[in-house]
């Protein structure tokens, strides 16, 4: 689904002098790449040269519209696909050549968790953490009760996985994530299945870790979810890396509007104060007078109106949410709410 849009400012992430893709990986990026590329055999670029950038200690919204490339690019960053152009880095290691090292380290849950179906999901995470010759046999039960209880599914961990709902299989799939202390977490929509109150502790969850330490990457289709929880926030479209960076700044992206109310009959000359102020696209209802504050300040628009005799009931500045920065960024809708 798409929709019109106009063109919006892009923030770009300043790159040291000399960086090339050869170069050592940042002692303060979780994850990092230089010019990212995947291209199919068919021509289809799915990644198109990104320079992704994940700070240590962030929750990283990793937001984008179906088929915008996520998903190859976490899966690049994993070693599961080999990139065409460029290169990554997981915790300082080169992807894929330091995998053995550096995904041990790494929690995943990416396009949904493969088990077992006739197994019961603690008999699951008992093969799983059996089969990771770098852990510890000798904590895996406790480790395993542990996670369990941190996703509520200790009272259906005996229950076989085929009997399991999606938000069920996607909780146990969060629990093997989380079967060890790790320094990154990548979750490919952890909240699929989940209910509200599921969404509610899936997010309290991701605080947790990252106040621990972690460093999380997620990708969802939630706007508001990702909105709350984020540190950071990078958006793609048809493969395209198009901005990146503190949750705030990303934010602070596009003009703030003002919303000024007044009386119906002071209207027209609040809106022209408005207009000589170099206030956009000033328009009016009734009593409502909206416009774009294109470096114009608040203060200066309030003295300007008091100082014309405008009765001035109301003054308003507000920033566009998450979901119109993702629209006007990419042409496309996005789901807001489950």
């Amino acid at each position: 689904m798409g929709v019109a849009t106009g063109s919006v400012p892009v923030v770009n992430v300043p790159q040291p002098e000399g960086r090339s893709e050869r170069a050592a990986p940042e002692r303060d990026l979780a994850v990092r790449t230089a010019h990212l590329t995947k291209r199919f055999r068919s021509g289809q670029v799915a990644v198109d040269g990104i320079d992704l950038e994940v700070p240590r200690g962030a929750v990283f919204g990793f937001l984008g519209p179906n088929g915008s490339g996520k998903t190859t690019t976490i899966r690049m960053l994993l070693g599961l696909v080999r990139p065409t152009e460029g290169r990554a880095w997981l915790l300082d290691g080169p992807m894929p050549d330091a995998g053995p090292t550096v995904l041990p380290r790494v929690g995943v849950l990416v396009e949904g968790p493969a088990f077992q179906p006739y197994l019961s999901g603690r008999r699951n995470l008992a093969r799983l953490d059996a089969n990771d010759a770098t852990a510890d046999p000798r904590t895996s039960g406790r480790r395993i009760d542990e996670a369990l209880e941190r996703v509520g599914m200790a009272a259906a961990a005996a229950k076989p996985f085929r009997q399991y709902s999606l938000g069920m299989k996607q909780r146990l799939g969060l629990a093997a994530a989380l079967l060890r202390p790790r320094e990154l977490l990548v979750l490919d929509e952890p909240t699929n299945g989940l209910d509200p109150q599921g969404t509610r502790e899936v997010r309290v969850l991701i605080r947790e870790l990252a106040d621990a330490g972690t460093t999380v990457l997620v990708s969802s289709h939630l706007l508001s979810e990702i909105e709350q929880v984020c540190s950071h926030l990078g958006i793609m479209s048809r493969g395209r890396l198009l901005v990146q960076g503190e949750r705030h700044v990303v934010m602070g992206v596009a003009t703030p509007h003002v919303h000024v109310t007044t009386t119906t009959d002071h209207a027209p000359r609040a809106a022209e104060v408005l207009r000589r102020l170099g206030v956009g696209g000033v328009t009016r209802e009734g009593a409502l007078v909206h416009g774009v504050l294109d470096g114009v300040g608040p203060a200066a628009v309030s003295s300007g109106l008091v100082g014309a005799g405008v009765d001035l009931l109301g003054l308003e500045v507000r920033r566009q949410s998450l979901e119109e920065l993702f629209v006007r960024l990419t042409g496309e809708g996005f789901d807001v709410a489950r």
